[in-house]
């Protein structure tokens, strides 16, 4: 009788345990993922539903370069104005935001150097005036064979050098902005050296106080810049610069904007920064409503005209490692899929070219991609 017994626990035993292996087996089956191998995993029939694949194919496009940049003034359209003169400021004509046209009084400084070059001014002026007299009169004398012709000659040339030296000073007074006609008086108590705008713009910049001592030539006063258009200096790396090329256009975008400005590259750089190991591209940019501000920060895309052929594969396949590198799912069976670190290239409206990683006729995850990147960090 205890035979029978023990031999019926057994019996149930082995039927319960059994029972619980079928269980264990159904609920994996009926998992919603499961690794089948190292970096594949496998879904449900109806999970699969839900993922879109693209294959990937060759394609022919002009990529857009998405870089950064950095917003200046226009160089061929500013300029910093320096004192022509030494001497403390004596007044100011024109404040930060001011339109000037060529030539409207800044600042008005008071310069020995300034009264030196009237004083030079009008001595070579009177000394070209007598000597121009005395070689007229000579030559009068020369027809009626009073003096020779040596003579003649000879107060000829003092004439001419004095012309020269005349014509010089003129010069130096136009250099510090004076028009000669002001001085032709004999009165320099009403004239002051003046430091006036060489080109038409908005002052930008205001760099000198009353009563400053200004250096000629070296103390930095103003900047005024035309501000109708302005340069954004974008940073493209080696593996874009094939498709880039002066005459495209770009078009440039800020938060601080409401909407994008277009412009066009009108210079790269012959230089790649050692540091960076980017190239300086120079794009001309119609500053509309003064939007661009000097030194701001934007985000730059160069629409290149040169046609390339690769793989693209829509953003929503591209996702991103711990390491910020890239990477997307690639279909390796029925319902199986392995993760693939892949190489990016240009941005295509809304696909990215892939330079490495994936070939051609591979099954790529679009739709579902971060379903797969959920359950292989499980």
């Amino acid at each position: 009788m205890r035979n029978k017994s023990a031999a019926l626990l057994t019996l149930l035993a082995f039927t319960a345990a059994c029972s619980k292996q079928t269980t264990d087996s159904a609920v994996a089956a009926d998992s919603a993922t499961a690794t089948t191998t190292k970096g594949a995993f496998s879904v449900t029939a109806e999970q699969q539903s839900r993922i879109h694949l693209v294959v990937a194919t060759k394609s022919s496009f002009q990529p857009s370069i998405e870089v950064t940049g950095t917003v200046a003034f226009n160089g061929d359209r500013s300029t910093q104005v320096l004192s022509p003169v030494s001497g403390p400021v004596s007044q100011l004509f024109a404040q930060v935001g001011t339109s000037v046209a060529r030539g409207t009084p800044l600042a008005a400084v008071a310069s020995p150097d300034f009264a030196a070059a009237i004083a030079t001014y009008r001595k070579a002026q009177a000394s070209y005036r007598n000597l121009q007299r005395i070689a007229d009169q000579d030559v009068q004398l020369f027809k009626t064979d009073a003096i020779a012709k040596r003579d003649v000659d000879a107060a000829q040339v003092e004439a001419s050098a004095a012309a020269s030296d005349r014509d010089a000073a003129l010069e130096q007074l136009r250099a510090l902005g004076v028009n000669p006609a002001a001085v032709a008086d004999g009165s320099t108590n009403a004239i002051s050296a003046v430091i006036r705008a060489p080109i038409e713009g908005v002052v930008v910049e205001r760099l000198i106080n009353p009563g400053q001592l200004l250096q000629a030539g070296s103390t930095p006063a103003f900047t005024i810049a035309d501000l109708s258009t302005m340069w954004v200096l974008a940073n493209v790396f080696e593996a874009d610069l094939p498709s880039v090329r002066k005459g495209q256009l770009a078009t440039v975008t800020s938060t601080s904007m409401p909407a994008p400005l277009s412009g066009r590259v009108d210079y790269v750089a012959a230089l790649v920064d050692p540091s960076s190991r980017a190239t300086s591209v120079r794009i001309t940019v119609p500053n509309h409503n003064q939007l661009l501000k000097k030194d701001m920060y934007v985000k730059v895309s160069i629409n290149s005209d040169v046609t390339r052929i690769g793989i693209l594969v829509p953003e929503a396949s591209i996702l991103r490692d711990e390491q910020n590198l890239p990477f997307v799912f690639v279909e390796t069976g029925k319902g199986q899929y392995s993760r693939r670190s892949i190489t990016l290239g240009a941005h295509v409206g809304s696909n990215y070219e892939v330079l490495t990683g994936i070939t051609v006729g591979e099954k790529v995850v679009a739709e579902g991609a971060l379903f797969l990147q959920f359950a292989g960090s499980q």
